[in-house]
């Protein structure tokens, strides 16, 4: 018998299956197995709201200075293949000219 998930909603272990989607007797929440929407990833959205995952491109829509610095990141700088970090700044990525840089994710869009 194979090992069935434990609810997403409330951990209780004694789940059960009906064709493709799983049953909670006790909170009767219904799911899929492989409902996007239950990933247990943070989720970081751009400026626009759009997901951003990683490897995705995203460009710059403010001028940011960067700390330290007499460098500006200028709007419209493109990044391709970012990484996503936790932590305040939770983009990782290099821009031409500038190098390796983290970013906050309100100042960028998915392209």
């Amino acid at each position: 018998m194979s090992e069935l998930p434990p609810c997403p909603f409330c951990s209780f272990e004694y789940t059960y299956e009906d064709g493709e989607t799983f049953h909670c007797p006790e909170c009767g929440q219904q799911w899929k197995a492989d409902d996007p929407a239950l990933d247990d990833s943070p989720k970081v959205l751009d400026a626009n709201g759009n997901q951003l995952r990683d490897g995705d491109s995203i460009t710059v829509i403010k001028d940011l200075k960067i700390k330290g610095s007499s460098s500006v990141v200028k709007v419209g700088s493109k990044a391709k293949n970012i990484r996503l970090v936790e932590g305040d700044h939770p983009i990782d990525c290099k821009i031409d000219g500038i190098g390796s840089i983290q970013l906050k994710c309100e100042f960028v869009r998915k392209v």
